[in-house]
């Protein structure tokens, strides 16, 4: 059999953090362990009903057996900007500031080939979704990374980015609610956003997967709500966490014109739009207000409070995510991410996501999802206790 050298492209990619992971959960649990997975990122409750009657019902239209327009229908685009109406007062075009997405993660990773050249300098949160490198890493540009410290509330202090630096950038991404840290975003950290992305011409791209998910009753700030937003940059919009369609595929970018040309011509060349049913079904969970969604966050919430106070509980001392649904952990002295991850897998069959795996300066930190029942949560706090690994407390 020949063997076919894959490409430099394909040799300079990082390591598929999420798949290895995925990988070793499963290595245990088919060697007969009762795994408590709180390391995926993967939604545990179905899509609501309604989405996917919308699904069948459009499936079985003609018309969507067909190609869809090359850069999405329409009316999943006018559903779209309705929302963004709806939800954060943000006007939009559907035609001009709105593109259609495979999913938020084909999007991110897609625009730095969209507007980046060759060592060309694109600005990265570290800790961050690590899909934020492969995206670069194609384009042959260089990463920035900006560290997101906790003495900051976990947002980039950019006063501590060289000029140098902030004039050579062409591209920030950023990601608030924030995975994996769980914080939040301020209207003024928007505002100071704006304004560097301004003054020093760079593309802002916010990564708004989290959107819908704010804890104690503060709803997450669109980046798009901030004056001049739409005049720096973009938002991505992801249905799989608010409406919980992430095998669906489905999400859009919103904001600069300019931007969203570049997406639709490169899509033009890799695609033909989404399968038109998704659409169908996707415009019905845009355009649909009912409570399903702030039900969805409850739960949510109702989690988050169960796992602060079972890890208190046995000596874990823990802050309380703003938003998302993870949680970020910091690692007893003594131990790197890996290491106590790899403990918590070998000897509590709890997975965790190591730190390190989202940058640098995720290192001394895990990653934990609310993505499961608080019954399981109680489990994994109970399982970790028999550990010793904490002083209990009193």
């Amino acid at each position: 059999m020949n063997f076919f050298e894959p490409s430099r492209l394909l040799k300079r990619l990082p390591e598929q953090f999420f798949a290895a992971l995925a990988m070793k959960a499963a290595a245990k649990v088919k060697a007969g362990y009762d795994v408590i997975n709180l390391g995926q990122g993967n939604p545990d409750r179905p899509t609501p009903e309604h989405i996917v009657m919308a699904l069948q019902k459009a499936s079985g239209d003609p018309a969507n057996h067909k190609y869809s327009p090359f850069r999405g229908k329409h009316s999943l685009k006018e559903a779209a900007a309705k929302f963004y109406e709806r939800e954060y007062g943000v006007l939009l075009d559907p035609e001009t500031e709105i593109a259609v997405l495979f999913g938020g993660k084909a999007g991110l990773v897609e625009l730095p080939q969209c507007l980046m050249n060759s060592g060309d300098i694109a600005l990265v949160p570290d800790p961050g979704y690590p899909d934020y490198w492969s995206g670069v890493e194609m384009a042959e540009a260089e990463m920035y990374t900006m560290p997101l410290l906790e003495e900051n509330q976990f947002f980039p202090d950019y006063t501590k980015i060289p000029p140098g630096i902030l004039d050579s950038a062409k591209l920030m991404f950023l990601n608030y609610p924030n995975n994996p840290t769980g914080a939040a975003a301020s209207k003024e950290f928007f505002e100071k956003t704006v304004e560097l992305a301004k003054k020093h011409h760079i593309c802002m791209v916010h990564d708004f997967a989290y959107g819908a998910i704010g804890f104690d009753g503060e709803k997450p700030l669109s980046f798009l709500q901030t004056p001049g937003a739409k005049e720096t940059g973009i938002e991505i919009y992801t249905l799989s966490k608010t409406f919980n369609m992430a095998g669906w595929r489905v999400a859009f970018a919103a904001g600069n014109p300019s931007v969203i040309d570049a997406i639709n011509l490169y899509q033009d060349h890799m695609y033909v739009s989404v399968f038109g049913a998704i659409q169908d079904a996707a415009e019905a969970a845009l355009l649909d207000e009912s409570e399903s969604t702030k039900e969805l966050v409850q739960m949510y919430e109702n989690r988050r409070n169960t796992l602060v106070k079972a890890f208190r509980g046995i000596g874990w001392d823990i802050q309380a995510p703003k938003g998302s649904f993870f949680a970020w952990l910091k690692v007893p002295e003594g131990y790197t991410s890996q290491e106590f991850s790899d403990i918590l897998l070998e000897k509590a069959h709890v997975v965790t996501a190591p730190g390190n795996g989202f940058g640098q300066f995720g290192e001394g930190y895990l990653r934990a999802g609310l993505l499961t029942d608080e019954s399981r949560i109680e489990e994994a706090a109970a399982r970790i206790s028999k550990l010793g690994l904490f002083a209990m407390a009193d």
